[in-house]
């Protein structure tokens, strides 16, 4: 997770441009949500998103419109019990979040998102709030993401309470097969064959933990992490061990996708509702430009693109 600034930044001692260009502070919001009732992370018109939320609450505080730009954009139906969102607010909105109150700026935030998210949506929870390093990026100073994918194989293994966040699957699967299969997905790669591609975004990607254990209550449980994900890239590469374990593809199978580069009928995506960001890992606060430029010189084309890179 993102460690604070060992000196926080005072607000007040920002820079100002002109009175047109007031000092602004970049606020950094960790927060989870369950994806169930959402159209995913990005504004979507007339569709309920979480970022539509998050910024709807933001302009409800501040009595303006606030854009937050995110870790991941996570998919419809993609839960987060960790996410990170950066937005910039001036020094005066920081300094009169207290309103007045014996209180911090940053723990007045949390508890007042959480009044407003609760209150309208309660599927959304505001973890913590802080003033971000010099040159933080919520998306392109992390380091890695990850992520964790519940499977239950089996109608003996269905268990309606938890429906919501794991995939009943009728076919029984070969856990230590499909573990196999993710062992040759960890490197770095060009996951084309797992991507759905944005336009001059580049696929290639360092998948540094993939893997598929059974629990003692007999799930299926998939861990991945990765400097970045591909859209629909977690869901795919999930779905292709899948057809593996359950007998439908012979073994080996997912890494000749890999090798083969294509995208095509035999692509089966994993349902979103099983799959959670559990983490997003940040740089020491004196390293988060560096890392957040670094990034950018890697992901984005050398000219100007309109494309995202966004997470499964």
């Amino acid at each position: 997770m993102l460690t604070p600034a060992p000196e926080p930044v005072n607000p007040l001692m920002a820079p100002i441009g002109s009175p047109d260009e007031p000092a602004m502070v970049r606020m950094c919001v960790r927060l989870g949500y369950d994806g169930s009732g959402y159209n995913g992370w990005g504004i979507q018109p007339g569709l309920p998103t979480i970022q539509g939320a998050m910024e709807a609450a933001l302009a409800m505080l501040l009595r303006r419109p606030v854009r937050t730009v995110v870790a991941g954009r996570t998919d419809a139906g993609v839960h987060a019990r960790n996410q990170m969102v950066h937005f910039d607010i001036t020094a005066t909105e920081f300094v009169a979040l207290a309103r007045g109150a014996e209180i911090s700026p940053e723990r007045a935030l949390v508890r007042r998102l959480r009044g407003v998210l609760t209150r309208e949506h309660g599927t959304i929870l505001i973890h913590q709030a802080m003033v971000a390093p010099a040159g933080f990026n919520a998306r392109f100073s992390a380091l890695w993401r990850r992520y964790s994918y519940r499977i239950a194989d089996g109608a003996g293994n269905w268990e309606p309470l938890s429906r919501g966040y794991t995939m009943w699957h009728k076919r029984e699967i070969d856990v230590e097969l499909m573990a196999a299969e993710a062992k040759d997905m960890v490197g770095r790669h060009d996951f084309l064959a797992f991507c759905k591609p944005r336009e001059r975004a580049t696929t290639i990607r360092t998948l540094t933990e993939f893997s598929f254990t059974r629990d003692r209550s007999g799930i299926v449980v998939a861990h991945l992490k990765a400097d970045a994900f591909c859209h629909n890239m977690v869901r795919a590469l999930i779905g292709a061990c899948v057809l593996v374990g359950d007998g439908r593809e012979e073994p080996g199978w997912v890494g000749q996708r890999l090798e083969a580069g294509v995208r095509d009928a035999k692509t089966f995506l994993a349902d979103p509702r099983a799959l959670v960001l559990e983490e997003v890992a940040y740089p020491e606060a004196g390293e988060a430009a560096a890392r957040a430029e670094l990034t950018r010189a890697r992901r984005l084309p050398k000219e100007p693109a309109t494309a995202t890179e966004t997470a499964p």
